[in-house]
């Protein structure tokens, strides 16, 4: 699988969580991974940061925020300029999803966790 440096966004301390999980999903499959959360922690050896730290090489970025908190993250998206931005199962917003595919951002939704296991991430 090629390492496709990856943003998870609304990161969560909570292993109930799919935020979480896609945290340790990421990691079992060796794909290096950033996660930006409301509090600070740690899942594993990554460090859980507050919004918003300078991050390059970012290829993707997976929502796990609310469309009604998306908003919040827009200027930083952008400014982090990924390839691709993956709206998880209860995060599509079609006018953000517009504005990011506007920018040139690839915008995909899908179950971020369902892809890897698939292999199609």
């Amino acid at each position: 699988m090629e390492q496709k440096k990856t943003l998870v966004l609304g990161a969560s301390l909570k292993p109930h969580r799919f935020a979480y999980k896609a945290v340790i999903k990421l990691i079992r499959n060796n794909i290096p991974v950033v996660a930006v959360g409301m509090r600070e922690g740690a899942i594993g050896e990554v460090k859980i940061e507050k919004p918003f730290p300078e991050v390059h090489g970012i290829h993707t970025i997976t929502l796990y925020v609310g469309p009604k908190n998306q908003q919040f993250y827009l200027d930083y998206i952008l400014k982090v300029n990924p390839v691709r931005v993956i709206f998880n199962p209860g995060t599509e917003n079609p006018e953000m999803e517009k504005l990011l595919a506007d920018k040139g951002i690839e915008v995909v939704r899908r179950c971020m966790l369902v892809m890897l296991s698939k292999g199609e991430f």
